[in-house]
């Protein structure tokens, strides 16, 4: 309106003001932050490879003597300042040695290997590679990138400008005040109202006035601009709020499908894993049976074995059944009135074996009198043998199980407790969950479905009781504590007699397996084909016997406690008479990816158990084609 009326003082006036206050500002403004970007360039530049330079000599011991931690640690101190984003050290090879990330988010703030060595900015960001040199010899190169901060210095500007601007406008505003009050107070309240929208969000806000002409036609159509961006505003609020709930029920779903599919897997691979290992000891029976079927001992040594190994299928596939129908609801106990001393034993003989062949010490303090229950026997022993099995499982060998008893104020108070490996105090909370297990590594792969607790736990409540898990941390042993209201008092069990090892030495066979019912089967056939044999039943025990003995095979299960199977193949070939021998992994785990690995660790052959002797047999007699051939 000003530039279409130059004749007037008032226009003229105005126009003056904002145009030299303009244009001045814009000026300075751009030769200031020209001159400006060039300073902090130059000075962030400096800085950041003084700050590598500074990382450059921290580290170059750390490099020399091929210390990682140290350089770490190096790195670390760079978190006192913020504007460094990431940093990294490399070799004098290449390869990255030492990192550090100011935002952990970041999926890979690290090239794969160093640039050229100065400084590039790109985008938002510089880098920097700077040499590492000890001695006047290169050993590395340190990296680092830091934040170049040009918005946030043109944000700086903005606010200087918008300060140096309303301070112009108070000038203006105070020229314009000696004019006609009819312009520039209507237009002041605009203004007024439009910072407070802004600063506020509040639509609601109007320019007060009744004002005519020219000036009012902008009142009015600020006003219904403000009304049409308050309820666009509205509806856009409430569209967000409904988009981000539908997103997190989404989300929700889809993490939970994730999970479930996730712990599906592992549930199909780890029950194909425990029905393998009995399985394996009963193909390997009915070897024997086959073979010496004139030898009453073996044969019934066979029977032992297979009728053992088909009771932990049985139990295993019985738990299986009993939660699901828990969770149908088809599941219902038959109460009556039970004593404590025949479920004890019940629950004994059916965990006895287990915890002799571990060689566990069982202990057993019960109340001298009779105590009552009110409840189905044969649940309330599943109970106490699927702790019994669960603290034997998880205790090392030769361990201690103890069974305790205590009545007070008309309720039986059971404690098992074991100087296992413990359980972690945030799984303290887990271990009653469906398929959750304590330890699910490579040493210790008989640990089950994960579903005995989960059961236990269902069949105290239904049973009117609770169960707690108390332990001190990994290696601390364990304690679960059942409570069951009771009708009466109890009596104690005799301590049962640790199990001995079947062990069997005769030709230069290596055999490792912590399923002793299955190592043993194979090696009484193996010794009476007339090899020499020697029997493990851990990782450590395996290699040391290996050293000795130099087989000319070694039959060896992944899951071994003590050092894995992969590890013991590795260490066996690292022994003087290592190479010539033939590596035979024997395994529950049959995916193409186990069979990978197992190759990859320097196995030359991968069976799958059960095993039959047949396939024994045929290694034992193709030796030359086997050796190093990958099936």
């Amino acid at each position: 309106m000003f530039w279409r009326e130059p004749g007037t003082v008032r226009s003229k006036l105005i126009v003056m003001a904002i145009a030299t206050t303009f244009f001045t500002l814009l000026a300075a403004f751009a030769a200031m932050i020209a001159y400006d970007l060039r300073s902090f360039r130059d000075y962030l530049v400096s800085d950041v490879i003084t700050q590598a330079d500074v990382v450059a000599s921290v580290t170059a011991p750390a490099l020399t003597f091929n210390d990682a931690t140290t350089a770490q640690q190096s790195l670390a101190v760079l978190r006192v300042r913020p504007q460094i984003l990431a940093g990294a050290i490399y070799t004098a090879s290449g390869e990255r040695f030492a990192t550090y990330t100011h935002r952990p988010e970041l999926a890979e703030p690290f090239p794969a290997r160093p640039g050229q060595i100065g400084y590039r900015i790109s985008g938002n960001e510089l880098e920097v590679f700077h040499n590492v040199i000890d001695h006047g010899e290169r050993v590395g190169t340190v990296y680092l990138r830091a934040r170049y901060g040009l918005g946030e210095r043109f944000a700086n500007y903005a606010k200087i400008l918008g300060v140096v601007l309303l301070g112009a406008l108070v000038v203006a505003a105070l020229v314009a005040r000696k004019l006609q009050s009819g312009i520039t107070r209507p237009l002041e309240a605009v203004t007024n109202v439009a910072r407070q929208v802004m600063q506020r969000r509040d639509f609601t806000l109007r320019v007060p006035g009744n004002n005519t002409g020219e000036i009012g036609v902008l009142v009015a159509a600020f006003n219904d601009m403000l009304a049409e961006i308050g309820r666009r505003s509205h509806a856009l609020q409430e569209a967000n709020l409904t988009l981000e709930h539908e997103m997190q029920v989404r989300q929700r779903a889809e993490d939970a499908l994730l999970l479930a599919d996730r712990r599906k897997d592992e549930f199909l691979a780890t029950l194909a894993h425990e029905l393998r290992n009995p399985l394996a000891p009963i193909r390997t029976g009915l070897d024997i049976l086959r073979i010496r079927s004139g030898d009453a001992e073996a044969t019934r040594r066979a029977t032992d074995i297979m009728e053992r190994q088909l009771r932990q299928m049985v139990r295993l596939v019985d738990d299986l059944l009993d939660v699901s129908r828990i969770n149908t609801g088809k599941f219902a106990i038959k109460t009556g009135r039970v004593e404590l001393k025949a479920v004890v034993n019940d629950a004994l003989e059916v965990v006895r074996p287990y915890i002799e062949l571990h060689g566990h010490e069982l202990e057993i303090d019960l109340p001298d009198r009779p105590v009552f229950l009110n409840g189905d026997a044969t649940r309330l022993a599943q109970i106490l043998s699927n702790l019994l099995n669960n603290a034997a499982k998880y205790t090392n060998r030769g361990g201690r199980v103890r069974l305790s008893g205590k009545v007070e104020d008309k309720v039986l108070t059971l404690r098992v407790i074991d100087n296992g490996i413990g359980i972690e105090p945030h799984m303290l909370s887990q271990v009653f969950e469906m398929f959750v297990q304590v330890d699910s590594t490579l040493e210790r792969t008989n640990a089950g479905l994960g579903v005995g607790l989960s059961l236990a736990r269902r069949l105290v409540e239904l049973h009117g009781g609770t169960i707690e898990a108390h332990s001190a941390g990994a290696g601390k042993g364990s304690e679960f504590i059942v409570k069951l209201p009771i009708v009466v008092d109890p009596e104690p069990p005799a301590k049962p007699t640790p199990a001995a090892f079947i062990s069997a030495e005769t030709y230069r066979i290596l055999l490792a397996d912590d399923n002793v019912d299955f190592v043993n089967s194979i090696g009484a056939l193996l010794s009476a084909m007339g090899h020499s044999v020697v029997i493990t039943h851990n990782g450590p025990d395996a290699l040391t016997a290996a050293a000795r003995f130099c087989p000319d095979y070694a039959f060896l299960d992944i899951g071994l406690p003590g050092m894995s199977g992969y590890d013991l193949a590795r260490g066996i070939r690292r022994l003087s008479c290592g190479a010539t021998t033939l590596l035979i992994a024997v395994t529950g785990w049959g995916q193409e990816k186990d069979r990978q690995l197992a190759f990859e660790a320097g196995f030359d052959h991968h069976m799958v158990k059960p095993v039959r002797f047949e396939q024994i047999e045929e290694i034992l007699s193709n030796r030359a084609l086997i050796k190093k051939v990958r099936t």
